[in-house]
């Protein structure tokens, strides 16, 4: 939007400047970061005046809840203001003319998902019951979702047009013809990238600033990759196919992270509020889209690496309890298992930030590690 305006706002050398993604990157990541601090506070007080405060039920673990009982009644539902934020930001600093046809179905999907995580909140929160609506209820309306943005990606964005290969690490001078992955195969990937980053993320979401520092790792990792992707110059040079106005999503990436330093100002332990569904969704929804538009699926992978084993926990532990009535973990997601050991909250949310960062900075190295 801003570069809409500025001609009518700016000078000739300021329009000049706006037009470079760097600089819309830093602005959004600023924009975004603001808005969260100026809007957070008055979000935590409505919600907490309205009585949205966290259910510690521990799923049946009596340990878990001893562990958590000191957060019951902490507002949730404080994703509202950092997919808020991050949105306001995006619609601010991205550019959706010309080749930039990657934003707009960005926003939707982070905003969507954000609402499907409202929806599960809401109930969960508001009925005691009930842990929410049921998993085929969140599942099937995020692949819907996802389903109808994979199809404006290969429809009115053109998301096919030009780009033969996805790309694989470690492979020199090899990808997968995307030929293949187009129709009903290219959807099917779609729907899986973007429902399982979003459910990673979701699943990551159990102590106080972990899910919300991960993610901004990961969003400093692909506002890099995003970039080096959308250059044909960097792209040559790293042998990794270009993605004509996928560098856009730098500017997204940049809000992302300026939301989740804003979030985790007030999340950082002891928590003041948490990010619930609306948040976790949205945010794990905008990762696995970036890693979409940049056909850098595999290397979500690795960005992603510590949302990925909390998901694989909850994968393995159910399977094992369900085949041979044992558990691998103490308490799954992996979090829990660390916390269950003895290892304090805030030892446990650190030790994972400095993983996620080191992955960050191994996904990075993949480009050249051909």
């Amino acid at each position: 939007m801003i570069h809409w305006l500025a001609p009518y706002l700016f000078s000739e050398d300021v329009c000049r400047l706006l037009g470079y993604i760097s600089v819309r990157a830093a602005g959004a990541a600023v924009t975004a970061f603001l808005l969260a601090i100026v809007f957070g506070p008055r979000v935590i007080r409505w919600l907490a005046n309205l009585g949205i405060g966290e259910r510690i039920d521990g799923t049946g673990s009596q340990q878990l809840e001893k562990l958590h009982a000191h957060k019951r009644g902490t507002p949730t539902m404080g994703g509202l203001f950092i997919v808020g934020a991050i949105v306001a930001s995006g619609a601010l600093w991205l550019r959706f003319d010309g080749p930039n046809r990657f934003s707009l179905p960005g926003l939707v999907l982070i905003a969507g998902f954000a609402a499907i995580g409202f929806w599960d909140d809401w109930v969960k929160l508001h009925n005691p019951k009930k842990r929410g609506i049921s998993k085929r209820e969140k599942q099937g309306a995020l692949t819907i979702l996802a389903l109808l943005v994979a199809v404006w990606l290969v429809g009115p964005a053109g998301l096919q047009d030009g780009q033969p290969q996805l790309y694989v690490p470690f492979v020199k001078d090899f990808a997968v013809p995307l030929e293949a992955f187009y129709a009903v195969p290219f959807l099917l990937v779609a729907v899986m990238v973007l429902t399982g980053s979003a459910n990673a993320v979701n699943l990551t979401d159990g102590l106080d600033g972990l899910a919300t520092g991960c993610v901004a790792t990961a969003a400093i990792a692909y506002a890099v990759i995003t970039y080096a992707v959308g250059r044909v110059d960097w792209a040559q040079y790293l042998l990794v196919p270009h993605v004509a106005g996928v560098g856009e999503m730098t500017v997204l990436m940049a809000a992302l992270l300026g939301g989740a330093l804003g979030f985790l100002w007030f999340n950082a332990a002891p928590a003041l509020v948490f990010m619930g569904d609306v948040g976790s969704l949205g945010l794990g929804g905008a990762l696995g889209y970036a890693a979409l538009v940049s056909r850098t699926e595999l290397v979500l992978l690795v960005v992603g690496g510590v949302f990925v084993v909390e998901a694989l926990s909850v994968i393995l532990q159910v399977a094992s309890f369900r085949l041979r009535g044992k558990r691998i973990f103490r308490c799954a997601p992996l979090h829990h298992h660390f916390q269950f050991g003895g290892m304090p909250e805030t030892r446990v949310v650190v030790r994972t930030w400095v993983v996620s960062a080191l992955l960050a900075l191994c996904s990075l190295a993949l480009f050249k590690v051909r």
